[in-house]
């Protein structure tokens, strides 16, 4: 029997409400980025805004999300590069993993070259808090460049 595919939502920073989706969608497609743990099929069940500081739309989307089949929900690496980043990162992750037991990832595309290079040299991201955070999201630089 065929698993059938990994359903998946993706909740991106306010700042951003109007991105078309682009380099999450294409990291999706190419298995890029935080997606690169899935080896079978994805579905994109849900995308949305957290609806601006302080995520008062991560409950209700991840409410739908989740009544759609979403098995992980991906908070998109738009929360992770923006400057400043968002504060509420892990707050947010425990409280979807605690209220609707899913698996949650930080991050959906690489993360752009360029932005890599302006938060080293901010030193945004010298914390030991940060490694795991951008950790899935780095991919090599080749790759970066491709999403600046």
């Amino acid at each position: 029997m065929t698993k059938s595919a990994t359903k998946i939502g993706i909740i991106i920073c306010d700042r951003y409400r109007r991105c078309a989706g682009g380099k999450c969608l294409r990291a999706l497609k190419n298995r890029e980025g935080a997606f690169s743990i899935y080896t079978g099929e994805l579905e994109l069940v849900g995308y949305t805004t957290c609806d601006g500081c302080p995520g008062g739309n991560i409950e209700y989307a991840a409410d739908e999300m989740v009544r759609n089949g979403a098995e992980v929900v991906h908070l998109a690496t738009g929360l992770v590069v923006g400057y400043p980043p968002c504060p509420r990162i892990d707050a947010f992750r425990a409280f979807l993993e605690a209220r609707y037991g899913i698996r949650v990832v930080v991050g959906t595309h690489p993360i752009p070259q360029k932005y890599l290079d302006m938060h080293t040299r901010l030193g945004t991201w010298n914390a030991p808090a940060w490694k795991p955070r951008i950790a899935p999201t780095l991919a090599d630089e080749a790759t970066r460049r491709d999403y600046d």
